[in-house]
């Protein structure tokens, strides 16, 4: 397998409040045809994150057809979970809602930020959200004790909500968590049992971060893509096989999409969201300084 890098989708460069700069976490939700909704998270003069969207053409993504004004998703009350941004993780349509998880930044502790997951429901076809909870709907336990928390990625299989999520093991210091993907089960997308199965984790001592799963199932086999980094450095993109969805064994170098050698996604590659439409796989990512240079999309070629 191989990703055809297409090239850039999104530059911020405040065009709005909401996003001055930054196009992190992209994830992508069909509206009709070949039209597709991309959410992301842009950050205010503030360096807050807040939420919104472009409209694109999937056949042609880099003439945007529509930069929300306004986030369609704004933080949270003064103490909450998400006060300090919020920033989207994974869209499921079900039932004629629309389930969108979204990440909660938080400073309460000595950590540079507590991020941990949320939920907010569209009736009305996308165009407003209202928070299912004030409160996060997966939150520290005493078997998870630390502020990483995120949901990557839900399918959804014989009527059971199966989740991949990021949870830390521990902090290395105040700026740095080590974390990995795990997984876990629902039977609403609200109410999760985690059982603390771990489904990718590191290669070696020096990676410190497993994160951000994109998962398609492709041939009976469930194909995930993911991004790792190591203490020192910057995301790359990681793969991953599994047969049932509970654990995967890491293939990294069948990732098919690697650094470019100069331009926005030189320096680090990151965040990936995979989804089908028609007869292509495309895949969203961010590319240098966590989303700073925007984000851009690929195509596999099998």
């Amino acid at each position: 397998m191989k990703w055809e890098k297409k090239g850039q989708i999104f530059l911020p460069k405040g065009q709005y409040d909401w996003v001055e700069t930054h196009g992190m976490l992209p994830v992508a939700d069909h509206v009709k045809d070949d039209i597709f909704k991309v959410y992301f998270s842009g950050r205010d003069k503030s360096n807050i994150s807040r939420t919104g969207f472009v409209e694109i053409d999937i056949k042609d993504p880099s003439d945007i057809l529509c930069l929300s004004e306004s986030p369609v998703l704004d933080i949270g009350k003064l103490g909450s979970f998400d006060d300090n941004g919020v920033s989207p993780t994974w869209m499921v349509n079900h039932e004629g809602k629309k389930y969108f998880y979204f990440m909660g930044w938080n400073k309460g502790s000595k950590v540079r930020a507590a991020e941990v997951s949320g939920l907010a429901i569209s009736t009305d076809n996308g165009i407003t959200f209202s928070r299912y909870s004030r409160s996060p709907i997966i939150d520290r336990t005493d078997s998870e004790p630390y502020t990483i928390l995120v949901i990557s990625c839900i399918i959804i299989e014989n009527g059971i909500w199966r989740m991949w999520y990021d949870s830390a093991d521990y902090w290395i210091n105040e700026e740095l968590p080590r974390y990995n993907i795990k997984y876990a089960e629902s039977t609403d997308g609200i109410h999760w049992k985690r059982d603390g199965i771990v489904s990718v984790t590191y290669k070696n001592d020096k990676e410190t971060r497993v994160s951000r799963a994109s998962i398609v199932k492709d041939d009976g086999i469930y194909r995930m893509w993911f991004c790792y980094a190591i203490e020192s450095g910057g995301y790359n993109m990681g793969y991953a096989e599994s047969n049932d969805g509970y654990q995967f064994n890491r293939m990294d170098d069948k990732a098919g999409i690697e650094l470019s050698s100069d331009g926005w996604d030189s320096e680090m590659i990151c965040y990936p969201h995979v989804f089908k439409h028609k007869e292509e796989i495309y895949m969203l990512y961010c590319g240098n300084g966590y989303g700073r240079s925007g984000f851009g999309y690929a195509i596999l070629r099998k």
